[in-house]
């Protein structure tokens, strides 16, 4: 992967080994450009984050490659994208989740009329694997959310927010997704439940699941990810290793809230001394 400070997507020899490989993608909302030109990798096995603020088009590229584009009146213009060597444009929202991609959409979407089991039960439609593959995937699911289990027959609207979450993440993981899209999973929650779920992620990927991550919440994203992508309107600012955009300057003052020092000390002299100066010269 480049450095910091480079723009694009990966280089040839890494997208050779990834499982998932978006090269030139542009989309739009009619007149609105939303994606201009994002090339990114996600590798077999691997985290890789995606970070931006609001508006840089983090959720818009998880819909293109989840094939949703179209229930958001979205279209991609030009570009590519290409999962396992195969090129999925003009491929269904269904025949991507056959092939093994599964997206968490933001703000968790349960049926809230649906009960906690029924929920599970739909993330299995369109599986391959039959009833005996199902019975499986809930046992994993249970496993991995034990209040999934012990609140099967409640209404998913009475949950919690972090329960929510875990639903959603549990129904998608019923299809037994080889590439799981996540769109903010930790928007809203307590930093505890958002510290739980950062766990279950990790837990996730140790069992063989490749993850795209998108986070507004980059400090949480980039101790996830072994790569990270930057989006600013709608353009790949920034990519490389996690390790290095954690410690890069701009990333740490933009995205993790952690002031330039120095400046902030220049900054304090500046108003100290300008009261001084105004009294010399009034």
């Amino acid at each position: 992967m480049g450095s910091p400070t480079d723009t694009g997507g990966a280089g040839t020899a890494a997208a050779s080994a990834s499982a998932l490989e978006v090269r030139g993608l542009s989309v739009g909302y009619g007149p609105v450009r939303a994606l201009s030109g994002v090339s990114l990798d996600v590798p077999a096995g691997a985290v890789v984050a995606v970070l931006g603020g609001n508006g840089a088009g983090k959720s818009t590229l998880l819909r293109a490659i989840s094939r949703t584009l179209g229930y958001h009146r979205g279209a991609v213009t030009t570009g590519s994208i290409g999962y396992g060597g195969r090129d999925l444009g003009g491929t269904s929202a269904a025949r991507v989740v056959a092939a093994g991609i599964v997206q968490v959409p933001e703000g968790r979407q349960v049926f809230s009329r649906m009960t906690v089991a029924d929920n599970l039960r739909a993330g299995a439609l369109g599986a391959s694997g039959g009833r005996q593959a199902t019975r499986e995937a809930l046992a994993r699911v249970h496993e991995l959310f034990p209040v999934l289990a012990d609140r099967a027959r409640q209404h998913a609207g009475l949950l919690s927010g972090g329960e929510q979450q875990m639903l959603a993440m549990g129904r998608a993981l019923m299809s037994a997704p080889r590439l799981l899209l996540l769109d903010e999973p930790s928007l809203g929650l307590a930093p505890l439940m958002a510290a739980r779920i950062a766990e279950t992620i990790q837990h996730i990927n140790s069992t063989g699941t490749s993850v795209l991550l998108v986070e507004q919440n980059a400090a949480l994203a980039l101790r996830l990810a072994t790569t990270a992508y930057v989006l600013d309107v709608g353009e790949v600012a920034l990519h490389g290793p996690a390790a290095e955009l954690a410690a890069s300057d701009e990333v740490r003052r933009r995205y993790l809230g952690v002031v330039d020092e120095a400046a902030a000390e220049d900054a304090g002299r500046a108003q100290t001394v300008a009261p001084t100066l105004s009294r010399w010269t009034a």
